[in-house]
């Protein structure tokens, strides 16, 4: 185990510094600096090495904490990860990117600050870059089946690492220019610097997998094509139907729904050319919904000189303890400051847009609000609430609905649930014998950890529809779902 003694002579929870506002808003940069190696070290050193460790529970991968806590505490990187990719393809992505649904299962955070599993996490995989330990795996031998994996984001690009390392021949098709799905074009840079999904890209290229960038599934080419060419498909198309808001005033210019700003702001942050890009700059920015994709239009606006930048929840404000309807393990809504929501802003809980005011131009000037109660779990509106606040910019980042219907969902003839996601089996099969769907298409929208899992587990149907039996882990079940209340 770690240091036996640490999660009682390091008491106090420590995570790297951010960068000073003034000075990340100025740039796209990563906002974390570096955390000094022993003051990690000595994190690590705080895990108790339960004999339940419900951190296990809270991971949808099963990663195996207090292992590589355990090589951190020691400085064993070589083995910290190994046992890190043992269960995860990406780590450099989830210790970045997840919320960490770990840390609040690990046991001492039933009466002192949880373990910084994330922080050892993300440091175990640069470690292993700067020292050489991620190279490729090519596998041993080739299976002769083909296999095509239709979107790029995590959850494809797990099933088509560990489809490529089983040693089947895995096209990746990406409609976009490049691969990496939201990874690319829907986290910021401040959050995710590219060149860390690029590397790992470069890892997957040099394995064996081949990337199909700029092909529309559906269109360039059909279902049926790809069911012509290769013996197994994998859906990862995630959730791309965005929620919309039908209020008077929708029509005026100046609303878009989130997926439309972010991408194009992290094109020009990486010095990409934009036509007619929607940019934040000198506006009073309006951003419709209190999640991780609101707080990524809010830092992009910071970073674009918005004037102002007010974000709206219906949802009454988080406390900042567990409500007790949500214990230990379970993850609690709690009041959560995100690197963006400190660099300025205001946020307003427990509001309903009801009409977008337009100005002589046909732009949206001003939103008109309203406060709402919840009376049987329905919004309902506070009478004598209502009032306005400026809007030149309405960004909607209110989630998905589900995967796009029409196009190669159609073509294949995959049956679809009661929530429109595509019906899989316990082996992550579609309807359609040879079909198989991963991440947000088959689950909903959902974390960057389930994606990976889902990934990875679907990989593992695929192999044995392919061959007749796997060895690739598999981590979760359709049926399983994250450790909440």
């Amino acid at each position: 185990m770690a240091d036996p003694q640490g999660f009682l002579t390091t008491r106090e929870r420590e995570l790297p510094a951010r960068r000073p506002v003034p000075v990340r808003i100025r740039d796209w940069k990563e906002v974390y600096e570096e955390q000094e190696l022993g003051q990690l070290q000595r994190q690590a050193g705080r895990c108790m090495d339960c004999g339940i460790p419900f951190c296990h529970s809270g991971c949808p991968l099963g990663n195996l904490i207090p292992e590589w806590n355990n090589f951190a505490w020691k400085g064993d990187w070589s083995d910290a990860i190994e046992r890190l990719h043992a269960t995860n393809n990406f780590p450099e992505f989830t210790g970045r990117l997840c919320p960490a649904p770990c840390e609040t299962a690990c046991v001492l955070g039933i009466n002192q600050p949880a373990v910084t599993i994330k922080q050892v996490e993300v440091t175990t995989i640069e470690r292993a870059f700067d020292e050489g330990l991620v190279t490729p795996l090519p596998p041993e031998r080739l299976s002769g089946k083909t296999v095509a994996v239709v979107g790029s984001g995590p959850a494809g690009l797990a099933a088509a690492q560990q489809l490529t390392r089983a040693g089947h021949t895995v096209a990746v098709f990406e409609r976009a220019d490049k691969p990496g799905g939201l990874l690319r074009y829907g986290i910021p840079e401040f959050k995710m610097e590219k060149s860390v999904l690029d590397r790992r890209l470069d890892q997957m290229t040099a394995e064996g997998t081949r990337f199909r960038n700029g092909m529309d599934v559906g269109v360039d080419i059909t279902g049926r094509q790809l069911r012509d060419r290769y013996d197994a498909v994998v859906l990862a198309l995630g959730a791309t139907v965005p929620r919309d808001l039908d209020v008077p005033g929708r029509q005026l210019g100046g609303i878009h729904q989130a997926m439309d700003f972010l991408p194009q702001g992290n094109r020009a942050a990486l010095g990409e050319h934009v036509e007619d890009q929607i940019l934040a700059t000198d506006k009073h920015v309006v951003v419709i919904g209190g999640g991780d994709t609101g707080a990524d239009c809010i830092g992009t606006s910071h970073r674009q000189g918005a004037a102002s930048v007010t974000s709206l929840e219906i949802m009454p404000q988080p406390g900042e303890d567990r409500p007790g309807s949500q214990p230990w393990p379970t993850y609690p809504m709690l009041y959560r400051v995100a690197s963006a929501h400190e660099e300025g802003g205001d946020r307003i809980y427990a509001v309903s847009t009801t009409e977008f005011i337009g100005d002589d131009d046909g732009n949206v000037a001003a939103l008109r609000l309203t406060e709402v109660e919840f009376v049987d779990g329905r919004p309902t509106a506070k009478a004598g609430t209502e009032r306005e606040i400026p809007a030149q910019l309405v960004l909607f980042a209110m989630g998905f609905l589900g995967p796009q219907g029409s196009g190669v969902l159609e073509q294949l003839g995959v049956d679809l649930d009661e929530r429109s996601n595509v019906r899989r089996d316990k082996n992550f099969m579609s309807s359609v014998p040879g079909v198989f769907v991963a991440g947000d298409a088959g689950r909903g929208q959902s974390l960057i950890v389930w994606a990976i899992a889902e990934g990875r587990a679907a990989a593992a149907g695929v192999d044995a529809w392919l061959t007749g039996s796997s060895s690739l882990p598999r981590p979760i079940a359709p049926t399983d779902r994250p450790l909440t209340a």
